[in-house]
């Protein structure tokens, strides 16, 4: 393991009694590694919560899966989740964050993330889709994608869409309690290189719950002994962007938020919202 000049985010009051939890992270701690401060771990309550907001959230996926089909538009997808979102007393977390203008992202093909609905765009057959959702449900967020594949497409495209499920899946075993965020990243860029593929450098994984983005940032390449280790009950997404040719992207000037592959070859991603437990990753939403 790759050790680091310690930098003190664990801090125990001395008003407080030191807990076995509280003194196997203070013994990382003091050994060099990074660790969460305190306020990253979720309570008990705080995950039931979290919880809740993500049977919502893949609620919403799976209506995408039944519905979706050749001709729809992705502003008939963004319609879809709305209504079924808040017919369920909660809130599309993308509407209206930080100026994004709809309910949720629709990435086609060459498309990395972020993209923006509409009712022009319609869905082609070979095409591959990544529908990105996340909700609010009585403060709690949640946050998870899927790929769809409309039709038949080509074996390639067909490919990068499974190794990027193999990307998510492997990593979610490789992530374990007091274990390592690097080790999840190292698992992902293997994969996806031993295919031929590349790993997005520039947009991550997250911390998540009680706002749609917190810390820690969850890096999909990298190395295994590195980043910061992964406490029980911190909750975070694993969303690794698996691109058929460069890992380089750009955002389109035109709205500031589509995120395309710098060659404009297809790019294909997965995500879930897990939370570490004594035993390793649980899912919240997929």
């Amino acid at each position: 393991m790759f050790k680091r000049k310690i930098k003190k985010n664990w801090i125990v009051s001395k008003h407080e009694p030191i807990t076995e939890l509280d003194q196997r992270v203070l013994s990382l701690q003091e050994q060099g590694f990074l660790v969460p401060s305190k306020n990253l771990i979720k309570t008990p309550e705080q995950i039931e919560g979290i919880r809740q907001s993500g049977v919502i959230n893949t609620g919403v996926l799976d209506l995408i899966a039944r519905e979706i089909h050749e001709g729809m538009t992705t502003g008939d997808i963004d319609r879809l989740v709305y209504n079924y979102t808040v017919d369920h007393g909660a809130i599309p977390a993308p509407l209206n964050y930080e100026g994004f203008p709809k309910s949720v992202c629709t990435s086609i093909n060459e498309v990395v993330c972020h993209g923006i609905p509409n009712d022009e765009e319609q869905l082609l057959e070979g095409d591959i889709v990544n529908v990105d959702v996340s909700t609010i449900y009585n403060g709690y967020y949640s946050d998870a994608s899927r790929m769809f594949v409309i039709g038949k497409t080509s074996k390639e495209k067909q490919h990068l869409v499974d190794v990027a499920y193999e990307c998510l899946q492997l990593a979610a075993e490789a992530a374990k309690p007091f274990g390592l965020l690097g080790d999840v990243a190292s698992v992902i860029t293997k994969h996806a290189h031993k295919n031929g593929f590349s790993v997005v450098r520039d947009f991550c994984g997250h911390g998540v719950g009680l706002e749609f983005h917190e810390d820690p940032e969850v890096s999909h390449y990298g190395r295994r002994g590195t980043g910061m280790v992964m406490v029980p009950g911190m909750v975070f997404t694993i969303e690794p962007m698996i691109n058929m040719g460069t890992w380089e992207v750009f955002v389109d000037a035109e709205d500031d938020w589509t995120v395309v592959t710098e060659d404009e070859l297809p790019s294909a991603q997965w995500e879930h919202t897990f939370v570490m437990t004594d035993h390793g990753l649980e899912v919240l939403s997929h």
